[in-house]
């Protein structure tokens, strides 16, 4: 008895039942899931319309669970519905079907074309899919895919849902899935077999018949009707009765240099394959009974020129070689290119031993050593034509990438103006650029006007990039173009094909370069003649008239107001020409002679340039004249950056702030010694009323005598202490512009453009010129598009300039979205090589207006923008009648028909053999069969209710697959 009272002697084991089992959890989280997506409870919805399957848009949302440590993948598929439908809810029956059970007998939607490949086999508009996760083994062995299946089960019975679940099982490629529907009373099991061959005795229709069948065992006699819907699809892959449209390029011309200057500014368009690869027609019938045909395996009824309905798809070669995308692809790879220019062509190429190699890098210095030669043999000009001599004679015509007969016609494209008229070449300019004002693309793109120099000069690197030699080809023409810049600037020759006026910054950098070399060119002219007229030869000359050169009215320079602070120079000990005395005589005005005494003693006015309307010097009666001024210095972008650095750098302390304000003054003060100049005895006060009016108040007040006076002073600002404009007037001498220091500095400037241009590597060559390279790619994309009328190419040619627009307005842009922008140009292009060549293979002649031309050129649109399309009269419609020839051509090709045989079957029906008869078949066997057996039978018991069944079968020449949906009665068996 103490033994048995003793608490530590007894052991108890006690085992709880509560805890949960991982099988357990697994079904609970996918009650959970259910419950969050709100699939609980039944569905209801009306029969999904013709079509619907493949207008509407398909969403799905996924979710991840586990079962222990296995992780699997949750995903409800279904068709979005345009609005929730919330009338005849209390009409639907409390033991109505669920919506998958009536999918499963819906004819409006068999062989979608685009879908998920359960909403193809079984029709089902709404699902769930249970699959293993991404970096998980699939699940083969046969216990595991009961226990899903089971789980599936309760999980439906628990929740009451009735949206069909499916349970992806064996290896991801086969395809295979089990599933469950459960509705009050009722249950479908969706099933499917998979195998490589397809069985002898279930090659046709008459065995799959039997298979559903047996599995259905509806015990009814007679069995109640069975609905039959065939679809054979047939494949072309040989194009026998068609001509590509694509006239190749001449390759062998175009390495020989027998391409004309003209075919320089032309970019290569179209394909080199066909980028149609295969043609899909699909036959089908889509409502039959048993008994109305027969297919068996020794006789079928089912010939594709009697089916009802055909459909046609196209499939598409994988990225297609075009000759527009080659073409920016190869010039872009140019850009991860390392080397110079001279370790590209070799360094052997501009050297040479003793004084002869130092003459062109120390050319500027030559000019400044004393020598016994005269001074015209020491200019840069002839330094620079005799290293170019040398270049080309050091240089063995097996290095040089470019033939000279090649070069010069390189060059004669870039320059006509070296072998033409002038004048007939600046009118022919200004008509090419009045044709193509409305291109304003380059302002978007930040590239350069179409037909301007640097547009021109990008295509032709394209071109030898291509063609002659690639990276070599192009360091080989980039050596000649600075060449002919530094030719063109010693021998004051106007670059050709740059618009006047300073560099226009919506242009890339490398345009606004040459723009300011042209400005040098262009000041360092009108030094040399010593007046402004040719300035506004200039403009003719170069073929673009600027809005200053074609009226009458004041340059820059004679523009009293706006003139910027931002054109200081540094250097101190450049100026002006000094012009003789006699010179300077002849810009005084003939009214100045009229002084007499008066002028007598003073100042002799200099650099008038006109009266300033009616205003007279507040100090004198003398009449206010406006002077002759120096144009503010122009500046490249780069350069307006650098000076922005500058001035950021020189900080806030008082020294930096003078310094500042002295470097955004000069040309103020340029302005003042001017101005004073031209109007001897003038004052501040003066000044301001010609260069600044809103800084001279004046006002109305009334005197103590009652009378209305103006009394009239500077503005606030202009009296705070220490205004720079003071002290400017102050240090200002009375200097006319042509004796002051050159605020814009052509030499200087023009041997910057110049060492700039010759440092440009390769690589960084075709960063300059990218933006006019995709500005010329896009311009022939919509050229060749019009031609076709391509809505889809016009609204994605769109979206592409926008993105590019915002890419290259930045200075170093992102080499992977540059790349992203050519690849959408390539798709562009393939689009366009499409639509071609399905229209020659339709025979669609632009211009037709016949009917027959009006229906197949619809339907080659259709088939560029949708996955099917319907082919109207099916096989006795213009669009069937062509498709019937080319499988009939096909097929007499690939069997080595005689060609007097295929003289007399190029006709419609009538005169087609019969298939399986001794003559050549007009279509190959099916590359695929699909045969849908649908019925509603009671199961399983003759008492139980009826209920729909189906079966999916698909038939290649390596994939059997049958998908069958069996339903059953559970209140009643």
């Amino acid at each position: 008895m103490a033994a048995d009272s003793d608490p530590e002697s007894e052991v108890f084991e006690i085992t709880d039942f509560t805890t949960a089992s991982e099988w357990e959890r697994f079904i609970s989280r996918v009650e959970e899931v259910l419950n969050d997506w709100k699939l609980i409870g039944s569905n209801f919805g009306k029969p999904p319309e013709k079509g619907e399957y493949t207008s509407r848009t398909w969403d799905e949302k996924s979710r991840d669970i586990n079962f222990a440590d296995f992780r699997f993948s949750i995903t409800h598929h279904y068709l979005k519905q345009e609005c929730v439908e919330s009338e005849g809810r209390e009409d639907v029956e409390e033991d109505a079907f669920p919506l998958a059970m009536q999918d499963l007998l819906c004819m409006n939607n068999d062989f979608p074309p685009r879908a998920h490949c359960l909403v193809r086999w079984y029709g089902v508009r709404e699902f769930v899919v249970i699959s293993p996760g991404a970096n998980c083994e699939a699940i083969i062995s046969e216990s595991k895919c009961n226990l899903l299946l089971s789980s599936v089960s309760i999980a439906l019975a628990n929740t009451g849902c009735q949206v069909p679940v499916f349970v992806q099982i064996q290896q991801k490629w086969r395809k295979m899935y089990s599933g469950e529907c459960q509705g009050p009373g009722v249950r479908t099991n969706f099933e499917m077999v998979h195998l490589r061959k397809v069985p002898s005795q279930y090659n046709h229709l008459s065995g799959l018949l039997d298979v559903f069948k047996g599995k259905i065992g509806c015990p009814l006699s007679p069995l109640p009707p069975i609905n039959i819907a065939i679809r054979f699809t047939y494949i072309l892959q040989d194009w026998q009765q068609y001509t590509w449209p694509q006239q190749p390029p001449d390759f062998d011309g175009l390495l020989a240099g027998e391409v004309g200057g003209v075919e320089f500014g032309k970019l290569p368009f179209g394909p080199c394959e066909d980028p149609i690869s295969e043609l899909h027609l699909a036959t089908t019938w889509p409502h039959l009974t048993e008994g109305i045909v027969v297919d068996n395996d020794v006789y079928s009824d089912l010939d594709p020129l009697q089916a009802p309905h055909w459909s046609v798809r196209v499939r598409k070669a994988d990225n297609p070689q075009c000759l527009l995308g080659d073409f920016l692809m190869e010039f872009f790879k140019l850009c991860s290119q390392k080397e110079s220019t001279e370790e590209i062509l070799g360094r052997n190429s501009v050297e040479e031993e003793g004084k002869e190699n130092s003459d062109i890098t120390q050319a500027l210095s030559k000019l400044t050593e004393p020598a016994a030669v005269p001074i015209p043999k020491l200019s840069v000009s002839n330094m620079v034509h005799s290293a170019r001599k040398r270049i080309r004679r050091h240089r063995r015509l097996d290095q040089s990438p470019l033939s000279n007969d090649m070069l010069n016609s390189i060059l004669l494209y870039l320059f006509p103006d070296a072998a033409v008229d002038r004048a007939c070449v600046g009118f022919l300019y200004v008509l090419l650029i009045s044709l193509h004002c409305a291109q304003n693309l380059f302002n978007l793109l930040k590239s350069a006007p179409s037909h301007s120099l640097t547009f021109r000069l990008a295509l032709c690197m394209c071109l030898v990039n291509f063609y002659h030699g690639g990276v070599r080809a192009v360091a080989h023409l980039w050596q000649e173009f600075v060449l002919e810049m530094r030719y063109r600037w010693e021998n004051n020759c106007l670059v050709y094909g740059l618009a006047a006026g300073p560099p226009d910054l919506r242009c890339c950098l490398l345009h606004q370069k040459l723009q300011m070399l042209n400005c040098c060119i262009e000041h360092k002219r009108a030094r040399d003649s010593g007046s402004g007229r040719d300035r506004k030869e200039a403009a003719s000359e170069n073929g673009i008239l600027s809005p200053t050169s074609t009226g009458a009215g004041p340059t820059l320079s004679e523009t009293p107001l706006g003139k910027p602070w931002d054109s200081w120079s540094d250097s101190e000990d450049e100026f002006f020409e000094c012009l003789s005395d006699t010179e300077e005589i002849k810009d005084v005005p003939a009214d100045r002679a009229k002084g007499g005494a008066k002028e007598v003693g003073r100042a002799k006015p200099e650099g008038r340039l006109q009266p300033h309307g009616k205003l007279t010097l507040l100090n004198t009666d003398e009449p206010l004249y406006v002077p002759v001024t120096q144009e503010p210095a122009p500046m490249t972008e780069d350069v307006l950056e650098e000076q922005s650095e500058v001035l950021a750098k020189l900080g806030t302390s008082a020294e930096g702030a003078h310094l500042r304000a002295r470097m955004q003054s000069a040309c103020l003060l340029s302005d003042m010694e001017s101005f004073k100049a031209a109007n001897p005895g003038c004052s501040l006060e003066d000044f301001v009323r010609w260069y600044s009016p809103r800084d001279y108040v004046e006002e109305e007040v009334t005197d103590d005598t009652g009378q209305t006076v103006v009394l009239s002073d500077l503005s606030a600002r202009m009296k705070i202490p220490g205004n720079m404009w003071v002290e400017a007037w102050e240090t200002a001498k009375a200097t006319p512009a042509r004796r002051q220091k050159r605020l814009f500095d052509d030499t200087k400037e023009a041997e910057r453009v110049l060492h700039y241009l010759a440092v440009q590597k390769p690589a960084d060559l075709v960063r300059h010129l990218l933006p006019c390279v995709l500005h010329a790619a896009m311009l022939k994309v919509k050229e060749e598009e019009a031609s076709e009328d391509i809505h889809s190419v016009r609204k994605a040619l769109q979206q592409v300039i926008s993105q590019a627009s915002k890419l290259l307005r930045h200075p170093s842009p992102d080499c992977r979205k540059l790349e992203d922008i050519i690849n959408q140009i390539m798709a562009l292009e393939a689009i366009v090589a499409r639509a071609r060549s399905l229209k020659a293979k339709f025979g669609v002649v632009k211009g037709d207006k016949g009917e027959d031309s009006e229906d197949l050129e619809k339907f080659v649109s259709s088939l560029l923008e949708e996955p099917e399309v319907a082919v109207t009269g099916a096989g006795r419609g213009p669009a069937g009648t062509i498709i019937h020839k080319l499988f009939g051509s096909a097929q007499r090709a690939a069997l080595l028909a005689p060609l007097e045989e295929e003289a007399g079957r190029a006709g419609g029906p009538e005169n087609r053999k019969p298939m399986g008869g001794g003559g050549v078949p007009d279509f190959p066997p099916p590359a695929g069969r699909e045969i849908l057996l649908r019925t509603c039978v009671p199961r399983p018991a003759p008492y139980s209710r009826a209920l729909p069944q189906r079966l999916y079968c698909v038939l290649m020449r390596e994939d059997f697959r049958l998908a069958g949906a069996f339903s059953s009665d559970t209140s009643f068996f």
